[in-house]
């Protein structure tokens, strides 16, 4: 399914050369003067930040010490979580979701999840979670279009009024915001805003005037707009390139349940929200996504899909992205074959290869001169770049760049060149399905080859004096 190589054969012998007489990659320049940009990088610790997952906890099964050794050999830096299963005699207690934070650095965001309404038990847990440095956020419901919610007497949600969820709501964002100790945290949306029935204006993260929506005009929900993008939709169902960039896609172009089907023209009613250059700029989470093993697709291409969906969500704008699921349910029938782990806690390809990608790209703290003296722009020009190659220049804590190059090519590769304006000191060259360690370093290139087919590979590289 993946193919490793990164230079073409005939490419390698001659490099290597090149290499042996100390003149690098020099000679491999393309003719002329590239068209360079100047690309500024984005902080390697908000990419890294980004990736969450979906998780069982004890009251269903999954003893605490397993997720924690999953979360950390996974990398991840964040959990979905909720009220849902939390009570205080266990076995999933706060103490569970705070020993998982200080065993792993994970945060948690914390939501009302399937059908809950109470916010008071909401605020005080998610109160404890932030006094001990744990809480990312608050979420709203999960999926209301599926399970149903009362609030102040009123049933809600599915194909009835969904009048309740919205006072529920904007009710949740109100009492985060005006608790001192927690109105800096941010609040998400509702998961699944396009089933809505009847327009209550939860397709907006506040509703504005003139709407005509049943909730009045200045009505504010979230902070961040909340989707459950799954990479494979009954509008897309089969693997094809781009499959996990088109998911990605804010507008109306994706072909499945995403960002304007929920916040741009609502999916079941077509409730008008934001315009195509709106969602481009609205800031966005995904607390679901993912895609299930199956004949069609293999444990190699899931584990694929898992790794560079994390990518082409930042890339495209998602502040955090959350994958369903950490391990395969034990509790329940039809969910099976989603995780990074199998039932017996064994991991999957999918856990590995996100395990080499987090390894490689692993931050650390610097001095704080040495960060601030670090530039975060430099000059590159990517040549046979085609819309089936995606790229994300990243920059670690210590000023070394991190340009991140990934392929969504079913069959096949692309040849292409990275030029350098300024050749780096030095250069090396990872692949996370082979491993942690460079498959090749160089000093001075201004250019390096590189064939891409299906994953990402990893330039590194300080910044060019």
């Amino acid at each position: 399914m993946f193919r490793s190589h990164y230079l073409s054969p005939n490419r390698r012998e001659v490099l290597a050369m090149l290499a042996s007489s100390g003149m690098g990659l020099a000679a491999t320049r393309a003719s002329g003067s590239a068209p360079f940009a100047r690309l500024r990088a984005r902080p390697t610790r908000d990419f890294l930040g980004s990736i969450g997952v979906v998780t069982t906890f004890p009251d269903r099964g999954q003893p605490l010490e397993k997720t924690i050794e999953m979360v950390r050999y996974c990398g991840f830096r964040w959990v979905r979580a909720g009220i849902e299963g939390l009570s205080t005699e266990g076995p999933t207690t706060i103490e569970t979701m705070i020993e998982l934070h200080r065993q792993t650095g994970a945060l948690l965001s914390w939501g009302l999840v399937s059908g809950s309404s109470n916010l008071d038990k909401l605020i005080e847990t998610g109160l404890v979670l932030a006094r001990n440095g744990a809480l990312l956020a608050f979420e709203g419901n999960n999926e209301p279009n599926n399970w149903r919610v009362t609030y102040q007497g009123e049933k809600g949600g599915g194909r009835g009024s969904w009048l309740p969820v919205a006072r529920l709501q904007r009710d949740l964002y109100s009492a985060v915001k005006n608790h001192p100790e927690l109105r800096d945290y941010p609040v998400w949306t509702i998961s699944e805003p396009g089933a809505q029935t009847d327009n209550v204006g939860l397709q907006f993260l506040e509703i504005p005037a003139g709407a005509d929506t049943l909730m009045p005009g200045g009505t504010r929900y979230a902070d961040f707009a909340n989707v459950h993008n799954y990479i494979y939709h009954r509008n897309s169902p089969d693997p094809a390139d781009n499959k996990v960039w088109d998911a990605a896609d804010p507008t109306r172009a994706s072909r499945v349940d995403g960002l304007f089907g929920n916040f741009g023209r609502t999916w079941r009613k077509h409730f008008r929200g934001y315009s195509d250059a709106d969602l481009q700029l609205l800031p966005r989470v995904t607390t679901e996504t993912g895609v299930k093993i199956s004949d069609k697709v293999p444990e190699a291409l899931h584990g694929l899909h898992l790794m560079n969906v994390y990518l082409a969500q930042f890339a495209r704008g998602y502040a955090h992205t959350s994958v369903y699921l950490l391990r395969d349910r034990t509790d329940e029938t039809g969910n099976q074959a989603f995780g990074f782990y199998a039932p017996d806690y064994s991991p999957r390809l999918a856990a590995r290869f996100l395990h080499n990608l987090t390894s490689i790209l692993a931050d650390t703290p610097p001095a704080r001169a040495e960060a601030a003296a670090a530039p975060a722009e430099v000059d590159l020009y990517l040549e046979g770049q085609t819309p089936l190659v995606h790229d994300l220049l990243l920059r670690r804590n210590d000023g070394m760049f991190q340009y991140v190059i990934w392929g969504e090519m079913l069959k096949g590769s692309t040849e292409t060149v990275l030029h350098f304006a300024r050749p780096p000191e030095s250069l090396s060259l990872y692949d996370p399905i082979t491993g942690t360690e460079p498959i090749h370093s160089v000093r001075y290139p201004d250019a390096l080859p590189l064939t891409l087919s299906d994953h990402p590979l990893i330039v590194q590289f300080a910044a060019p004096a």
